[in-house]
């Protein structure tokens, strides 16, 4: 039997409040992370402020560097990446801003700024294997690419389908030991780097550098293909408005003829 207080549950659900420990928002004030808003205008810069959201604390003055110098390296690669295609083909369409901002963010996945990610968490883990049995990082790296290359998997940091050596990365490791921000999982990367140079004549790319130092700068590695899209929205942005700006609408990829092949195999759905 229904009775009355089940029916007033019913018709009157309790709805949970949003919690955040980030932002207070209370009438003329808001206050991030223990800090008024209108103190950190003009006071702090982009880079120091992500830090303090995703953080909780203001960087220090080389770590701000840093973090800027790894948010500049991520600023474009071109037409070559699905991401900047896909905003750009649909910025032909003539699509709204905002649709081809997003279209570029929802073209990263496994296989475009998903490396990052499973970077950092290799290195993160390894640190903590080092860390927790007392093992030299040297031995910890030789134990991940022999486990990485025994399960016929990819090292995610390394290789790069346009670049024999991806000239952003050592640039950043560079950048990192001159700021004091190399630290161990910029030491082990680099361990693995000389393994794979010699068993696969393979360097490290821009994701496994920027991996490293996140990671030493203390950053989750849950976060890392989310610093890689605001550091590339800038450059998607640029992509989008040449698009609507220097070329014709409705681009076509390739000729009409190619619109329609036949293929070889007699079923292939």
């Amino acid at each position: 039997m229904i009775t009355q207080d089940a029916l007033k549950d019913l018709f009157n659900p309790k709805i949970s409040k949003w919690r955040t420990s980030i932002t207070k928002v209370e009438a003329n004030r808001l206050v991030t992370r223990g800090h008024v808003q209108e103190d950190l205008i003009g006071n702090i810069s982009f880079p120091a402020m992500i830090n303090l959201l995703l953080k909780g604390d203001l960087p220090t003055e080389i770590e701000e560097k840093m973090l800027s110098a790894v948010l500049v390296s991520f600023c474009d690669h071109g037409v070559t990446p699905p991401s900047t295609q896909s905003a750009r083909l649909i910025a032909s369409a003539g699509s709204s801003l905002n649709a081809c901002l997003a279209g570029g963010i929802l073209a990263f996945g496994e296989n475009h700024a998903g490396a990052i990610e499973k970077s950092m968490k290799m290195l993160q883990e390894g640190v903590e294997i080092a860390q927790t049995y007392n093992r030299p990082l040297n031995k910890v790296a030789l134990e991940l690419m022999s486990e990485f290359l025994n399960r016929g998997l990819k090292i995610p940091g390394f290789g790069h389908r346009y670049h024999d050596e991806d000239p952003r990365a050592p640039r950043i490791l560079e950048l990192a030991k001159k700021y004091g921000c190399f630290g161990e999982h910029s030491q082990l990367i680099v361990s693995l780097e000389k393994l794979l140079e010699e068993e696969k004549r393979i360097k490290m790319n821009i994701d496994g550098a920027n991996a490293a130092v996140l990671s030493d700068l203390g950053f989750d590695w849950r976060v890392g293909c989310g610093m890689f899209i605001i550091g590339r929205i800038p450059g998607i942005l640029a992509h989008v408005h040449e698009e609507r700006t220097h070329e014709e609408p409705f681009r076509k990829m390739f000729p009409e003829e190619e619109f329609y092949q036949l293929r070889n195999e007699t079923n292939f759905l």
